[in-house]
């Protein structure tokens, strides 16, 4: 990855912000700018120095992972020593930038009133988030192994689900299996859902046990040197097994071939240079055919990287623009209250010409 080239491409950001250094406290952030996978850490950003202030726990780990950082300078204190650097830091600097979306209103005003009461702190939105959109090589491929942990991990527990486990106990299984083949842990909290769960977009897996013929849907991730996954499979338990019988199971099948339709359409309207909100009509158009329209009670995407949710967000207020090197999800879903439902959601990376599948279990 090049992270080296991250801090000079924030550097040329902060005179545009109207800052003349930036305080960075969101610890994605920081890892995104040096390397540092540490819980306890402040960035200081100026046109021409960087300094990372922590506390002696890390002292050891923060040294061997800011080795590519491009020069920033690692200080080890004390919480108050540490205030007191980066007071010293931001008096120099005159106007300071505080991450607008990650600092809390408290926080904002015991640090204008205590940390540097003589600087003038300014409001500074995106401008890592906004070096995070576009992903290099070395980030996709980081995505791109995360996807491969998800798909084995599914492969390989398919006929559990027709052993009649509960909710909670498929979930786990696919969390270990996901940790065994590699994974640090998984992408975010495992959705299981199956009969009327399956309504519940952020259904939490519990002790329903999933019986052959039903109809599961599994949203899941792995995380794999801090990038993460994320993919749905809507599934009937059971080798073998149909969707029928009973009308609310049919409709269930029914929703599974429009919502694979629906993805389908949502994925040939990826490219560079088409509205995210484009993305999101495409996948509607398909289910408003099919009189499920109003069914859809989510966007249809999101950015994936360090974080699960991230830039672009692929919904019908949405002005963000898709750009080669994204990756992004393609994920409709229709949910029926008292029935059930069906969501189908690939990561995908968007190329010159289209986009290309990271995650390629089977539907």
């Amino acid at each position: 990855m090049d992270v080296p080239g991250r801090l000079a491409r924030l550097r040329a950001g902060l005179q545009k912000a109207g800052c003349g250094a930036l305080l960075v406290t969101h610890l994605v952030n920081i890892r995104y700018l040096t390397g540092f996978t540490g819980s306890a850490a402040k960035l200081f950003v100026t046109p021409d120095d960087a300094v990372l202030v922590t506390d002696g726990r890390y002292r050891e780990q923060a040294a061997l992972e800011m080795d590519c950082s491009g020069g920033a300078r690692l200080v080890v204190a004390g919480d108050a020593d540490q205030w007191t650097l980066l007071g010293e830091l931001a008096r120099k600097a005159g106007k300071v930038g505080l991450e607008a979306d990650h600092v809390s209103w408290g926080r904002q005003m015991r640090l204008a009133g205590e940390w540097a009461p003589e600087c003038e702190l300014v409001a500074a939105r995106g401008l890592v988030e906004e070096l995070r959109l576009v992903k290099d090589d070395g980030e996709i491929a980081r995505v791109q192994a995360a996807a491969g942990v998800a798909d084995r991990a599914l492969q390989g527990l398919l006929s559990l689900l027709g052993e009649r486990p509960t909710e909670a106990e498929f979930a786990l299984a696919l969390d270990s299996e996901m940790r065994r083949l590699g994974a640090t842990k998984p992408a975010f909290d495992t959705i299981v859902a199956c009969g009327p769960g399956g309504a519940e977009p952020h259904h939490q897996p519990g002790a329903r046990r999933i019986e052959v013929g039903d109809v599961v849907v599994v949203d899941f991730g792995a995380e794999v040197a801090g990038y993460r996954s994320d993919m749905t499979r809507t599934l009937v338990a059971g080798s073998g097994a149909a969707c029928g019988g009973a009308p609310s199971v049919a409709w269930l099948g029914e929703a599974m071939a429009v919502v694979t339709a629906s993805q389908e359409s949502g994925l040939a309207a990826v490219r560079p240079g088409v509205c995210a909100a484009e993305v999101d009509a495409a996948c509607r158009a398909v289910l408003e055919r099919a009189g499920m329209g109003e069914l859809l009670v989510h966007g249809t995407g999101h950015g994936v990287g360090l974080d699960i949710h991230e830039a672009p967000w692929l919904s019908a207020p949405s002005t963000d623009i898709l750009q080669a090197g994204q990756v992004i999800t393609v994920e409709p879903g229709v949910y029926l209250p008292g029935v059930g439902g069906a969501r189908t959601e690939d990561t995908v990376v968007v190329t010159e010409d289209g986009c290309r599948a990271l995650t390629l279990a089977p539907k």
